[in-house]
């Protein structure tokens, strides 16, 4: 199989799915494959939601690309690479949730053929592609892996919202089956990156690699969370100290913030829960996510403490929440630690309006049962304003002309004016 002969298939449409799909498909005949129909009518309409691709990008790709996607399994039987991108969620118990993974891994089996690749982007713990998920493909296809099919592991490196690091910027890591397969895999992306590659001697070290990059910013950023904790409590801003310390030439500058999303958040308990399994007890890791997915409740306790202080009653109180995504220009909800703020200020008032032009009002509501506004009421004299999340769209926002005569704003971005700023991480 020569490149000018591969057919690619994208199985998950999302975040990760549809920009690779597109890139893709400027080189290759490329199809996308998804369940959800209305993201499918949706996508070939020219329109994503997610906000990764314009209009125009995605007209670009269907018009003069030949790219199109389906939800009907046959049209995907005649494609010999076949990329997997479906999300790795965690359960309620914070244990991995390898169901969309295993889904998927059903589907390529229902359609391999002999001599295919399968590809996983997926970010998963050591071992899942080769001990988890390949055996379905053989199952169900009938074929052996390494003799009939092959596949590949090349972690996705999306971040949401990034107009700058997309997919075709980045460098990628890649790794394959076989020495062979290793080097087709390598080809195949480096032939639509800007920036190339690393093969990975294995996929497992390709796994392995991809779980520390999110673990590590976990970890990094439960210690600035902690030492805003601690120097809050002190009276001392955080970032005057951080500003202080950077001026060391090998000091590492990160700032404290909420842990959202659908990547640092969740990614580093797929690691924890495979280091049990080799009796290995993960303190640093645990005690990371712990703190950071605290911080929520930390930042309405702070507001509260801020009230306080200047004698306004929190009971019955007016509050604004600018923001409700998980991070800043971005439409992505999932894992939004601004639920936390919400909850727990509702023990107290249910005056709280959250404002998020970026947002789904409908998304909001089915995942969090939150109503949220997507113009801003300014009809309304707020007793406090948290400013949650880094939107532009809020820079042109004039906080004072929202108090009340006794308010508070608490800055969790710490982007705003300190002279209107009661607190801040």
């Amino acid at each position: 199989m020569v490149m000018s002969q591969y057919k690619i298939c994208i199985i998950g449409l999302g975040y990760v799915g549809l920009p690779l799909a597109k890139l893709f498909s400027t080189k290759y005949d490329t199809i996308g494959y998804d369940t959800d129909q209305h993201r499918l009518s949706e996508i070939m309409s020219g329109n994503d939601a997610n906000l990764e691709l314009s209009h125009p990008e995605l007209m670009d790709a269907i018009t003069n690309h030949g790219f199109h996607c389906t939800s009907n399994i046959d049209d995907i039987r005649s494609c010999n690479i076949y990329i997997v991108t479906v999300p790795t969620p965690v359960n309620v118990d914070n244990k991995p949730d390898l169901a969309p993974l295993f889904s998927a891994s059903n589907t390529v089996g229902t359609v391999i053929s002999q001599g295919d690749i399968v590809i996983y982007e997926s970010t998963v713990y050591p071992g899942v592609t080769e001990d988890e998920c390949i055996p379905i493909i053989e199952h169900v296809s009938g074929l052996k892996f390494n003799k009939d099919f092959f596949a590949g592991y090349s972690p996705e490196r999306i971040n949401p919202g990034d107009k700058e690091h997309t997919v075709e910027n980045i460098r990628k890591i890649t790794s394959g089956s076989t020495p062979e397969i290793a080097d087709i895999v390598d080809s195949l992306y480096n032939s639509v990156l800007k920036n190339g590659t690393h093969k990975a001697p294995s996929i497992k070290v390709a796994e392995g690699a991809k779980i520390i990059e999110n673990t590590q910013r976990d970890v990094n950023i439960a210690f600035m969370n902690e030492i805003a904790k601690i120097f809050n409590a002190m009276g001392i801003d955080t970032h005057d100290v951080i500003e202080a310390a950077s001026s060391k030439w090998n000091f590492v500058r990160m700032t404290p913030g909420l842990v959202g999303g659908h990547c640092i958040s969740i990614d580093p308990y797929y690691l924890i829960q495979k280091a049990k399994l080799y009796g290995i007890l993960p303190h640093v890791l645990q005690s990371a996510r712990k703190l950071n997915d605290s911080m929520g409740t930390y930042v309405a306790e702070q507001t509260i403490q801020c009230m306080n202080k200047k004698g306004i009653l929190i009971k019955d109180a007016n509050i604004l929440i600018l923001g409700i995504a998980f991070k800043g220009n971005c439409p992505d909800i999932r894992n939004s630690k601004v639920v936390d703020i919400y909850h727990l200020l509702k023990e107290y008032t249910n005056n709280i309006t959250i404002y998020d032009p970026w947002v789904s009002q409908e998304n909001v509501k089915n995942e969090y049962g939150i109503e949220i506004y997507s113009a801003l009421p300014t009809n309304i004299k707020y007793d406090a304003v948290i400013h949650a999340v880094a939107h532009n769209d809020f820079k042109s926002i004039d906080i004072p002309s929202l108090l009340a005569e006794k308010a508070v704003v608490y800055d969790v971005c710490s982007t705003l004016p300190r002279d209107i700023v009661d607190g801040r991480l």
